[in-house]
């Protein structure tokens, strides 16, 4: 069975994960918690059992915290909030605080499954435009900044950096008014590539992706946005509660903080920071991308060459016969969780941050074999 030859600590039986999320973590860091789970050092009971209003827990909350923001960068000008509800609950979150009960209009580019679902949830809060919609197209590319127009009062712009469907990822920001609060759903990409956070006014990401397991959202957040919140809005809803509770408003998911925290220090004292990180994930699509060109009469992508995602390679086989084929050999070969989405259909191959490069090594080297012998 596959370990990776860079990691001394994999398990031989453990397969090569492409799963879409929850997804892969750093084996070391999965070592660790396993290490620690029974009875976290010097507190004499596991970590799931202490109180998140004890000492250790609030170190542990701001060690995670520290390490998102010497990661980043991010200065005290922003809150880095630990939430729950995934990005599903930002989808209302979001249009909840910024224009609820205001004439305002925020403006949204949807490139993907994701940015769909994020509109449909923020017309229920109040006025919304669509500038850019690449559903025509069945969301095969980002659009260019002379695509669409940010009016300089809009509430807010919305965007998803990475469409974990359809494969698509923005390179840049979208281009932006500074009057314009930046507002990103990062949740599979945050934490593979250096950012100007800067630029953002709120910019989240759940945790299942890059930065450990399901539970727990990192919302990184301008702090003049904290007080846009309607005074009727319910109290878990509101962002300033969430900030001034100091992620504790309500009871977090402290597993999920603890792993998390553990995943941004393997990316600092491990990998070397987000830029050794964003080599390293372009180093592994590039492997599975030169694949699909080399046999692009057998394999489809479906994203647009400058639009691929360094996240999620999606692509489809000439019919269903070898999809079925492709998913089932490439099963036995310990490539495993490789069938696309229902919506899309095809292969969808996700190599975030913990998919080791021999990962996907083995992959491209299945992919080329199978289009040799089936081609």
């Amino acid at each position: 069975m596959s370990a990776s030859a860079t990691d001394p600590t994999a398990i031989s039986s453990r397969v090569y994960n492409f799963s879409a999320g929850p997804a892969a973590m750093p084996v070391s860091v999965l070592k660790e918690l396993q290490e620690e789970l029974l009875c976290l050092p010097g507190a004499g009971a596991s970590l799931m059992e202490l109180s998140h209003r004890g000492q250790v827990f609030t170190d542990i909350l701001h060690g995670a915290e520290n390490s998102i923001r010497s990661l980043y960068g991010i200065s005290d000008d922003y809150a880095v909030l630990f939430l729950q509800g995934g990005a599903a609950l930002q989808f209302s979150m979001i249009p909840a605080n910024l224009i609820r009960g205001n004439d305002k209009t925020a403006q949204y580019i949807v490139t993907g499954s994701w940015g769909k679902k994020a509109i449909g949830e923020a017309k229920k809060e109040g006025n919304i435009e669509s500038i850019y919609d690449a559903k025509e197209s069945n969301f095969d590319h980002v659009p260019s900044p002379g695509d669409y127009k940010v009016r300089d009062d809009a509430a807010y712009l919305y965007y998803c950096s990475n469409e974990t469907i359809q494969g698509v990822q923005f390179a840049q920001a979208p281009s932006c008014p500074t009057s314009v609060p930046l507002v990103c759903d990062a949740s599979s990409d945050l934490l593979s590539r250096p950012l100007d956070i800067n630029k953002y006014g709120i910019i989240y990401a759940c945790a299942q992706k890059n930065a450990g397991p399901a539970g727990v959202t990192v919302v990184i957040i301008r702090r003049d946005l904290l007080d846009h919140a309607p005074a009727n809005l319910p109290g878990y809803m509101t962002y300033k509660n969430h900030a001034d509770g100091d992620s504790m408003w309500n009871t977090p998911p402290t597993f999920a903080v603890w792993a998390l925290g553990k995943v941004a220090r393997w990316l600092t004292d491990d990998i070397g920071g987000l830029a050794a990180m964003q080599a390293v994930n372009e180093q592994k699509a590039k492997l599975v991308y030169e694949v699909i060109d080399a046999n692009s009469n057998f394999y489809k992508g479906h994203a647009k060459p400058d639009c691929r995602s360094k996240m999620n390679v999606t692509f489809n086989l000439p019919n269903d016969e070898l999809l079925g084929r492709f998913v089932k050999e490439a099963a036995s070969q310990d490539l495993a969780s490789l069938k696309g989405h229902r919506s899309v259909g095809g292969i969808r191959a996700s190599i975030y941050n913990a998919m080791p490069l021999e990962g996907a090594e083995a992959l491209a080297s299945f992919m080329k074999d199978f289009a040799s012998k089936n081609g």
